[in-house]
């Protein structure tokens, strides 16, 4: 009996240091520590790009707020509004406490603010999988200032794990870090000749979009399936990552048609 209990908790032990140092699992809780200590964070990026508009009547609009803390309640606008709801956060202590696609249902009919408003800077961090990232992409067009930005969060997962879809799955390497298949709605919009995008390589990417300032050509990469392999081998190409201060430098060259 001893010995049985003996060999089952080897059996054991050798599967979980089989888990723990296995190369990927290693390498993505490396990939983990190396982007949490990434400048500057979501934040600075939009409080950057609210500072250019020349208007003392900036609206901003915030899908996925959660702990309004974190982000929200930072942002230099003068007129904000964030959407959520509540399901990270059960305070939820925001204007509009509804999922993103009533939301813009609503904004529509005219049964909340005023469905010809038009906002410059729109931040898209909702539920991180590719279907609802893509119509929020595509009701943030709809409500944009033509010179304003849609950013959208976590479109640069540094590996698979941070890129599954299951967030709960507790096992992953990535631990609690979770970007989704964002990715895939960002790469899918890279593509189009119609607007002007890029992916700033900081705070597990934040992509922009643009209307009119020409953030970079669109991207070229062949990716039909979405398999990660393909976009992790063109990552810089098929989002168009840049670093911050030479994004900073092409919105200032721009600014003055804000």
């Amino acid at each position: 009996m001893l010995f049985k209990f003996y060999k089952d908790f080897k059996q054991r032990y050798n599967l979980g240091a089989t888990y723990l140092n296995d190369p990927n699992h290693v390498n993505t809780k490396v990939k983990s520590r190396f982007e949490i200590r990434k400048s500057p964070n979501r934040t600075e990026i939009i409080n950057f790009l609210i500072n250019t508009f020349k208007k003392d009547d900036t609206k901003y609009l915030e899908i996925g707020v959660r702990n309004p803390d974190d982000n929200f309640n930072l942002i230099k606008a003068k007129l904000k509004f964030g959407v959520d709801p509540g399901i990270e956060f059960h305070k939820n202590p925001v204007d509009f406490k509804m999922t993103s696609d009533t939301f813009f249902n609503d904004l529509r009919r005219g049964n909340i603010l005023d469905s010809q408003i038009k906002f410059d800077v729109i931040f898209i961090d909702g539920l991180h999988l590719a279907e609802q990232v893509e119509r929020d992409i595509v009701n943030a067009l709809d409500f944009i200032n033509e010179k304003g930005f849609i950013l959208i969060h976590d479109c640069n997962p540094p590996s698979e794990f941070h890129a599954r879809e299951t967030y709960s799955y507790n096992l992953s390497p990535a631990e609690g870090f979770w970007n989704g298949t964002t990715w895939k709605t960002f790469c899918k919009f890279r593509k189009r000749k119609d607007i002007f995008s890029c992916c700033i390589n900081s705070d597990w990417g934040v992509g922009i979009i643009s209307k009119e300032i020409n953030l970079g050509p669109p991207s070229i990469t062949e990716n039909k399936y979405f398999e990660f392999i393909v976009f992790n081998k063109n990552r810089e190409e098929c989002l168009n990552l840049i670093q911050f201060n030479d994004f900073k430098r092409i919105i200032s060259e721009k600014c003055w048609q804000l």
